[in-house]
């Protein structure tokens, strides 16, 4: 019998390293992985020393550069993955997308065409399902569908998958369409724990005597654990809304403590957690999923934080290598490709179009109002041209706003101004 080889994975934006050892589990050898926040780095670096790290810009092609990664002499890559950042499209920010220069994710699509992996796995936040980022979902879909794969995207919710928390994560799954026909988005695994029975071992460690009455209330999975960022504040689980909820649980919500609670401990609204307890909360334990966090406590949390579970990215992982080994069922359906009929529209027409030609061709009927305002939304992330006729207004769809790659883009000014604070 012969043995199957490894399955290779790139991973961009690596983190402190959740994906990465999800993706592990899942059967995945790393052939390299690429991350800007040296504290994150360093976590990667001490956990697996044999793994090629590469500290800086994922976009610097002097940090790495993705043709030397592509086919050669019969060697292809089989997994370009990455959690590239959050903060362009969270519901929590100011959503500029394209405009923000931290968004990375349009850049990674672009690297598929050079590096042509066998599949491509990019997570975000739910933010990204919106319809604020429809065309900008459009635009990646299609493409990947240029480049010759199939692509789909999938809210998952984290919880489904034995992670004690509300995470829903925005995944984008690519490959080729002989692979992606094989392909499955994972099953759930079931109701995760709650906080209480996750963290009563870690809440009771120094002999607190409260510590089973707490996990008795703390009877609910987390609320989305926020990691934060260098530019807005220290380490504590999240805003408002988030802090009630913690609060109803007996967790105070505001700072991240530096040990589990001593024997006679008392709390007007309950303990602190530990960046411990939170990565627990984030899917490590101390047997299959454990890992090892470098750096300061503030630091420790970020990393934690902002990190994607290991258990979702296992599931993930396993469903991809299923899809390219050729050991998954066939597909009874095909990938959805339709989020945008709007910019569809404007880019197979290539012209101007006025909003009844608009209509026609979408088969939307929208109303004029509706109309202009779902094409100011598409405005967000792509240059529209704009022309006052004498009867109607027409549109033309014209450049992506996002980096690429190109050498002009705005995006590097911007990075270079802010790169202290972008995490």
């Amino acid at each position: 019998m012969t043995k199957k080889r490894p399955l290779r994975v790139i991973e961009i934006c690596a983190g402190a390293g959740g994906q990465a050892l999800g993706l592990e589990k899942a059967g995945f050898e790393h052939e390299l992985a690429v991350e800007l926040d040296a504290n994150a780095v360093n976590t990667l670096r001490h956990n697996r020393s044999q793994w090629k790290v590469a500290q800086g810009d994922v976009a610097d092609p002097q940090v790495w550069d993705p043709r030397d990664y592509a086919p050669r002499d019969g060697w292809r890559l089989d997994l370009l993955a990455g959690g590239v950042p959050c903060p362009p499209f969270t519901i929590a920010g100011k959503q500029l997308g394209a405009t923000d220069e931290r968004d990375l994710f349009a850049w990674a699509v672009e690297q598929v065409n050079i590096v042509r992996p066998r599949a491509l796995l990019l997570e975000n936040v739910r933010g990204l399902s919106m319809p604020r980022f429809a065309g900008y979902r459009q635009h990646v879909l299609d493409r990947l569908r240029e480049f010759g794969y199939a692509a789909e995207w999938r809210l998952l919710q984290a919880s489904e998958y034995g992670v004690p928390q509300l995470r829903p994560r925005f995944v984008l799954v690519a490959m080729e369409e002989a692979d992606f026909a094989r392909f499955h988005w994972p099953k759930p695994t079931g109701p995760a724990p709650t906080v209480g029975q996750t963290l009563l071992p870690l809440m009771s460690a120094n002999g607190w005597k409260g510590a089973e009455a707490w996990a008795e209330k703390a009877d609910k999975i987390a609320p989305t654990i926020v990691g934060g960022s260098k530019k807005h504040g220290g380490a504590d689980l999240g805003p408002t809304r988030a802090k009630r909820a913690w609060a109803e649980m007996g967790v105070d919500a505001l700072g991240i403590a530096n040990h589990a609670p001593e024997p006679d401990d008392e709390f007007e609204i309950g303990p602190k957690l530990t960046c411990d307890m939170v990565a627990r909360l984030q899917g490590w334990d101390d047997q299959e999923f454990k890992w090892v966090f470098t750096g300061k406590k503030t630091s420790n949390y970020r990393q934690i934080g902002n990190a994607f579970p290991p258990p979702v990215a296992k599931a993930l992982g396993l469903a991809i290598a299923d899809a390219l080994n050729g050991t998954g069922e066939k597909r009874e359906s095909d990938p959805e490709t339709a989020h945008d009929p709007i910019y569809r529209a404007l880019r197979d027409n290539g012209g101007f179009m006025t909003p009844a030609q608009i209509n026609r061709a979408t088969n939307l009927k929208l109303e004029l109002p509706e109309l202009e305002r779902r094409i100011s939304v598409l405005g967000h992330d792509f240059h529209i041209e704009v022309h006052e006729g004498k009867s109607a207004t027409s549109y033309k769809l014209g450049d992506f706003k996002a980096f690429v790659g190109q050498q002009d883009h705005v995006r590097h000014d911007q990075f270079e101004r802010h790169r202290s604070r972008i995490s």
